[in-house]
């Protein structure tokens, strides 16, 4: 790509810290990947998350994409239009903020999915609030799922070295476990594998985790590798894909950080979140596969009970933004060192 990719970020819930951490990291001097940002959200809000750093740096606001500029010394914002500042009050869930959050996804994924953007990078969104304003999706990928009508989508979380694909995120454990079977998670393999490859990845090395402790103990601690996770591996691998399970959820991870896979399968939510924030917190990102257009997102909240202090951490933001301009400008996802660690259950 000769020109310097768009990049569109939302700004989260204006309740939130996602206005202060996307100042920050705009503020940034040094560091930053190269591209064209432009906030998704409120310029209002955006000005007085500068006010809060107690930065110079000018917002120039604009009512449309095709008016943008982007200058040197100044943060360019997307501004609609949709949130009256005195109806929100920082720290404290909205309808309106709801409402307005869910808004500028919607127009940051209508930049992208039109070629205006080349990759979107999402704020934290409140789901209380988003609820509140009559949205029932629970979460940015079921959002941008039916947006874009895409019939398989996973989230991968990834933190340095440790990437993490999710079979469900926001599914009660009771019904994340009936989703993984062989069907589905053969589907998962097959869909991380073509990400992995599109990215960089020759021939990407995938560990699926087990379902159950000690990946069942042959049948001792449940059926479900047996009946389901085995089959999918080998399955998968009949198709070429260097698919290795089931490994048993204490192991795998350790094994990815110290470089034997490109990827863990998580068979649920916690299963793998734990893993990459123990691992990870600070850098932990999220990277949306299936979808037809580029999208991380920060792996953080609002966080209300600092909203407004001045206090939150960017580095989950530059992350993201790191991430979806390598993916925008090279199609490559970075790739870190291993790290030096004991790799148990060889």
């Amino acid at each position: 790509m000769s020109h310097l990719p768009v990049i569109a970020i939302t700004m989260g819930d204006p309740a939130g810290i996602g206005p202060e951490v996307l100042a920050k990291s705009l503020t940034r001097s040094g560091g930053m990947p190269k591209g064209r940002y432009v906030a998704v959200g409120d310029a209002a809000s955006m000005r007085s998350a500068l006010d809060l750093i107690g930065s110079p740096v000018r917002v120039d606001s604009y009512p449309e994409f095709e008016s943008l500029r982007f200058g040197p010394d100044s943060i360019t914002v997307l501004d609609p239009g949709n949130v009256d500042l005195g109806d929100v009050r920082m720290g404290e869930v909205s309808a309106q903020a709801g409402r307005a959050s869910i808004e500028w996804v919607l127009l940051a994924a209508g930049l992208v999915s039109a070629g205006a953007a080349e990759a979107m990078v999402t704020g934290p969104i409140h789901k209380e609030a988003c609820r509140l304003a009559g949205y029932e999706d629970v979460g940015h990928m079921e959002i941008l799922q039916r947006y874009a009508n895409a019939p398989l989508v996973a989230t991968m979380l990834v933190a340095e070295q440790l990437r993490v694909v999710h079979m469900t995120t926001h599914r009660p454990l009771s019904e994340a476990v009936r989703f993984c079977t062989r069907e589905n998670i053969l589907a998962k393999i097959q869909l991380t594998s073509d990400h992995l490859r599109r990215w960089g990845f020759g021939n990407p090395r995938i560990g699926v985790a087990a379902l159950n402790p000690h990946a069942s103990d042959g049948g001792l601690i449940g059926d479900d590798e047996e009946r389901h996770i085995s089959p999918a591996v080998d399955d998968a691998r009949a198709e070429g894909i260097e698919a290795v399970g089931p490994v048993p959820a204490d192991t795998v991870f350790n094994q990815a950080i110290a470089g034997r896979y490109d990827a863990v399968l998580a068979m649920y939510h916690d299963q793998g979140h734990i893993a990459i924030k123990v691992f990870n917190w600070a850098k932990s990102i999220s990277v949306n596969l299936g979808l037809p257009f580029i999208r991380t997102s920060v792996d953080h909240g609002t966080a209300f009970d600092i909203a407004g202090a001045g206090t939150a951490d960017p580095t989950n933001m530059l992350e993201a933004m790191k991430v979806a301009a390598s993916l925008a400008a090279d199609g490559i996802l970075p790739r870190p060192e291993p790290a030096g660690l004991v790799v148990v259950g060889q």
